[in-house]
């Protein structure tokens, strides 16, 4: 496995307190005294420092919808609520990649809701993890309000880490869609694509969901199979990183190409093409006339970067 520096959400060791969840009287003690992150429709809120924690009872937490125990930090108590309900400044929205932020009138100075994909590389690791747990969790809850069995309403329990159905009793859990993303090399090249409607310079590597019933080797070898007809030999695992829209593991690897054309899949890809160790490099460096750099603190920055630096051997 390799060193993970640089990569957002990739762990920071927090106490997740699992043993906390069932209990109820410990966590409302916590919450009492705890610091809580609110997150209005899939946007946690910032500060200048980063991640815009709120003390419990703060005007802004009033209209929580669910609230979410994260865990423990120096004895304190970490909780995420949901304050989708607050009306606040309809400002422009922007792309799927960069949603506009919200002002809330009620919250600190400099704080805004915002975009986590686009401030992710700006928190340290504690709280890229925190918020990417804080989202991924009430996001969950957001689309999961009633049981996938019977249709009755279920109730939040275990903390935030589990639905109850009060009707039939079925106990349900937080989803993790494993996704498997592929530095794809032949040689000294390798392989980028770019989906329909994605920003333009946009390029990236491949990914896709793993199907039930298939390894991480096979979804690799699938997925680019099917999108640019490139068969691929060897797959190793490089690194994950959780990837909280909506709820995705990132599964990095890196896979040996045994071919060279492209036949795309026009529905999955609106181009792709083979690139060179060297003119990656002035990718990185902003000065390619077509693709700009990955994100930093994604994956794909992870792989790209490490391969150029040639420390994935």
């Amino acid at each position: 496995m390799q060193d993970q520096v640089g990569m957002a959400f990739a762990g920071s060791g927090l106490d997740r307190a699992h043993a906390l969840r069932g209990d109820a009287a410990a966590l409302a003690d916590l919450a009492r005294g705890g610091r809580v992150l609110p997150v209005w429709r899939g946007r946690p809120l910032f500060g200048p420092g980063g991640a815009g924690w709120l003390p419990a009872g703060h005007p802004v937490l009033a209209d929580a919808a669910e609230t979410v125990f994260l865990g423990l930090q120096d004895g304190q108590g970490l909780f995420a609520a949901d304050v989708s309900a607050r009306a606040l400044a309809d400002t422009a929205e922007g792309s799927v990649f960069d949603a506009g932020d919200r002002t809330d009138p009620e919250a600190p100075p400099q704080h805004v809701f915002g975009d986590l994909r686009q401030r992710m590389a700006t928190l340290d690791a504690r709280d890229g993890e925190l918020a990417a747990t804080a989202r991924a969790l009430l996001e969950w809850h957001r689309g999961h309000g009633f049981c996938a069995r019977c249709g009755s309403r279920s109730v939040a329990a275990r903390g935030g880490w589990q639905r109850q159905c009060p009707a039939c009793g079925v106990e349900h859990f937080p989803r993790t869609d494993p996704v498997v993303i592929m530095l794809v090399t032949l040689g000294n090249l390798t392989l980028l694509g770019r989906s329909p409607g994605w920003p333009e310079g946009m390029f990236s590597c491949l990914a896709g969901f793993v199907e039930p019933g298939e390894t991480v080797e096979a979804a690799v070898r699938r997925e680019v199979a099917e999108e640019t007809g490139v068969r691929c030999g060897a797959v190793r695992y490089v690194a994950s990183q959780p990837w909280p829209f909506p709820a995705s593991l990132m599964l990095g690897t890196r896979a040996e190409a045994e071919s060279s054309d492209l036949t795309l899949d026009p529905a999955e890809i609106e181009e792709a093409l083979w690139i060179s160790r060297e003119e990656l490099l002035t990718v990185f460096a902003g000065h390619h006339p077509r693709i700009r750099a990955p994100r930093r603190g994604s994956i794909a920055h992870y792989l790209l970067a490490n391969w150029v630096a040639d420390r994935l051997d």
